[in-house]
């Protein structure tokens, strides 16, 4: 196995592990809240402990701007910096590649942003990007990426490919935090891309697989697809992570085909807007209908606002602009899928994961969350 990882059970590809990290374990299937600042807007670091979090993901590119990565490091690293003492991943930019295409150039040797601040040049080379998150004392660190956007043709994606294995090779060679330190396996929605970077990055052993590249645009199936072709071909004794995905029928079907880890804005993007998760489908707490609607948001559910408050207030809330319901709904949210991954867990490790996948079918919502920013 490798340093730290360990598979506890199995059901079919699914697996039920343990990740020990310098800050603490991660149960795994697990899904990290996105704290891209270093923070969940709305939603204090202990308040994340109290809902079971055992993972937050933070922004390299955001917190190279702001504050800076010598700043973190100077003020004892990353979880004295935000006051998170759990398991810290980072992504290491290569997200904002496809995001702020607009903003960036590639070349051979890194990536070159504007900042969208202030327009000022910043040179992410995959070297120093590997250097700065062992510097801030990162959990789990990403190696830098070119994430192609879709559609795109063979040939732009088997060229974005050449150029994100040389920079895992850059990137590994210069690798010496504390922590773990992922590879990324690119390619589009071709198969065969997806196979030559998996071996590619094999050879490299790192600590971790990443899948990235999913969920820029693509088709549901095509998602899946990839999914289905490129996690079981990953090494068995290594966690396996799914950048940036989804909804939770995403998370079983990822799970059922041997994915680790998770993280999404879904939860908290779309609390924000009003859009809340429940065991029985989508809650979209602004319509008038909740008005006057006296019960919790999900009665099963053991947030703070499901045990103290009604749909009404929470309606009321939101209606009026007022920031408590932001942060309500994404306690909500959160707490939702964080039970949501533990029962996946428990299901898992039970054998009952095929079961438990019809009942999450037959339960929620099939209709996709509204695309929100």
């Amino acid at each position: 196995m490798a340093p730290g990882f360990e598979i506890l059970g199995r059901d079919g590809l699914a697996r039920r592990g343990r990740l020990s990290t310098p800050h603490g374990v991660i149960e795994t299937p697990a899904f990290a809240p996105v704290g891209t600042l270093g923070a969940v807007k709305g939603v204090p670091p202990q308040f994340l402990e109290d809902l079971g979090a055992d993972l937050l993901l933070a922004n390299l590119y955001h917190l190279a701007l702001r504050p800076g990565i010598d700043a973190i490091a100077e003020l004892g690293g990353i979880h004295r910096f935000t006051g998170w003492y759990g398991p810290i991943l980072t992504d290491s930019g290569g997200f904002q590649v496809f995001s702020l295409a607009a903003l960036r150039s590639v070349d051979d040797g890194g990536v070159t942003f504007r900042s969208h601040l202030d327009g000022a040049e910043v040179r992410f080379p995959p070297e120093k990007v590997a250097r700065w998150q062992g510097r801030m004392g990162v959990d789990i660190a990403m190696m830098l990426d070119e994430c192609p956007p879709w559609p795109i043709e063979h040939a732009e994606a088997d060229a974005a490919l050449d150029r994100t294995l040389a920079w895992a090779r850059a990137g590994r060679a210069s690798w010496t935090g504390e922590g773990a330190f992922f590879g990324i396996v690119q390619g589009g929605v071709f198969e065969d891309l997806r196979r030559r970077s998996v071996d590619a990055l094999v050879e490299l052993e790192f600590d971790g697989y990443a899948i990235g590249g999913v969920s820029v645009g693509e088709p549901l199936e095509e998602r899946r697809r990839i999914v289905e072709v490129t996690a079981p071909a990953l090494p068995v004794d290594r966690p396996r992570y799914l950048m940036g995905v989804g909804t939770p029928l995403d998370l079983v079907h990822a799970v059922g085909h041997g994915v680790d880890l998770f993280d999404c804005v879904l939860p908290s993007r779309n609390a924000r807007h009003g859009q809340l998760f429940t065991r029985k489908g989508i809650v979209r707490i602004k319509n008038a209908r909740h008005k006057t609607d006296g019960d919790p948001v999900d009665d099963g559910c053991r947030c703070p606002a499901c045990r103290r408050v009604s749909r009404a207030f929470l309606h009321h809330l939101y209606r009026t602009g007022e920031i408590t319901a932001m942060v309500l709904g994404t306690l909500h949210n959160l707490c939702f899928y964080l039970d949501f991954v533990q029962q996946l867990r428990e299901a898992t490790a039970a054998g009952r994961l095929a079961a438990f996948a019809r009942r999450a079918h037959q339960s929620l919502d099939l209709q996709a969350p509204e695309a929100v920013s």
